[in-house]
């Protein structure tokens, strides 16, 4: 694409053709024609189970096999080593409980601080049921919370079997350095790493293998699909694994190791049409625009720091951040703000703590309940639209 044209981006989300202004796509994205097209086939024609011999049913198990093959390739892995579930925090809980045997009584957990709930609590479940050591890493800086690999070093023993962290957090939009974050794990105990990727994969590329993470999930309804996620594994990881699956079923693959038959076939069917998307929109492209709508609203946020605090990095610059941006403002609750903002317009962003209460109380020092005001962008969003929501915001605030 010579220039990135927006038009032709929301042409192909049948959502943005109404009234509603989508501003809340860090809970989801709005779904791709192409998307919707593929779940209707499905359960058009191909809408039996797999594994049969009779046409139809090796049709469908071809275009199962199909989705996710196409879910291996987008993110530089092999399919032995990519499950599909139905979201990322039951892909976790399922991790959790087929790491029993790798996790004993004298092993030690460590979870960030800044992440979803979701690569958080299974963690405490496992560490408790194994009466293991349970570990926090968090931040010092409290505005603008980021994981540091010297704290983490600081954490780790030579006990330490796991860490798990966030890419991108769903309040902060900092991009950590995970590549980094795998090496310090990796040198420190030989340790695992399970990454939450939901936030930053509708944002960026994605390569497993150049970073060495051991696990990594995200959720393909962030990113234009349906509501269905994937989780991989490394050869490593996957070792460590026991198997959730029926007894009389091979272990090779990360599937069979984990899903219990969690995979949606319609759903898996679709996620071809979400990665030839992909390949048609150049990242470099989508950042660069996400940059120049996110610097509308954080320009503004910083022209009044006495009545605003952006909760993250205080930049527009894409190198540091995606376009999820947390925003208090002072004297105001986040609900009554946001209830303002709908009462007179269609824009639609979100307060609260979005499962990550840990982060809002215990780093921001927030309500966990009130939490933040955020607004969530994509690259079919428009300049038009942020500035006229910056416009009501000014309202709001000032009137």
């Amino acid at each position: 694409m010579p220039e990135f044209d927006v038009a032709k981006i929301r042409s192909q989300f049948p959502a943005l053709s109404g009234k509603q202004v989508y501003f809340d796509n860090a809970g989801g994205s709005q779904v791709l024609k192409t998307v919707i097209d593929a779940v209707a086939a499905y359960l058009s024609n191909n809408n039996v189970q797999l594994g049969a011999s009779y046409p139809i049913s090796q049709t469908s198990t071809d275009v199962f096999e199909q989705g996710c093959a196409a879910a291996a390739k987008y993110i530089n892995a092999s399919p032995d080593n990519v499950v599909i579930g139905p979201s990322t925090t039951q892909l976790f809980r399922n991790l959790s409980l087929a790491l029993h045997d790798y996790i004993t009584p004298d092993s030690e957990i460590i979870v960030s601080l800044l992440d979803h709930e979701a690569n958080i609590a299974s963690w405490v479940h496992l560490a408790k049921w194994r009466g293991c050591t349970l570990k926090r890493w968090g931040a010092e800086d409290k505005k603008n919370p980021q994981l540091d690999t010297n704290i983490l070093r600081g954490l780790m023993t030579e006990k330490t079997k796991l860490v798990c962290c966030t890419h991108t957090s769903n309040i902060l939009g900092t991009l950590h350095d995970v590549k980094s974050i795998a090496k310090t794990v990796h040198e420190v105990s030989g340790a695992l790493l399970c990454v939450d990727a939901v936030a930053y994969a509708p944002h960026r590329a994605i390569d497993v293998a150049d970073w060495g993470v051991d696990f990594y999930s995200f959720s393909w309804y962030k990113l234009y699909g349906p509501h269905i996620a994937s989780l991989y594994a490394s050869n490593e990881g996957k070792k460590h694994l026991s198997t959730l699956g029926h007894f009389f079923k091979p272990t090779d693959t990360l599937e069979n190791l984990l899903n219990l038959s969690g995979a949606n076939y319609e759903l898996a069917a679709s996620i071809p049409e979400v990665c030839k998307y992909l390949q048609e929109v150049p990242w470099e492209e989508t950042s660069k625009f996400e940059e120049k709508l996110q610097g509308i609203l954080i320009d503004y946020l910083l022209s009044k720091p006495d009545t605003y605090q952006i909760w993250g990095e205080p930049t527009a610059d894409r190198a540091k951040r995606v376009p999820v941006i947390s925003f208090t403002v002072k004297g105001k609750s986040s609900k009554e703000v946001v209830d303002a903002i709908e009462a007179r317009s269609d824009y639609g962003c979100r307060w609260g703590a979005f499962y990550s209460n840990r982060l809002a109380k215990d780093v921001l020092g927030l309500d966990p309940v009130d939490g933040v005001i955020r607004v969530s962008l994509l690259h079919y969003n428009t300049e038009e639209e942020i500035k006229g929501y910056v416009k009501v915001l000014d309202e709001v605030v000032f009137s």
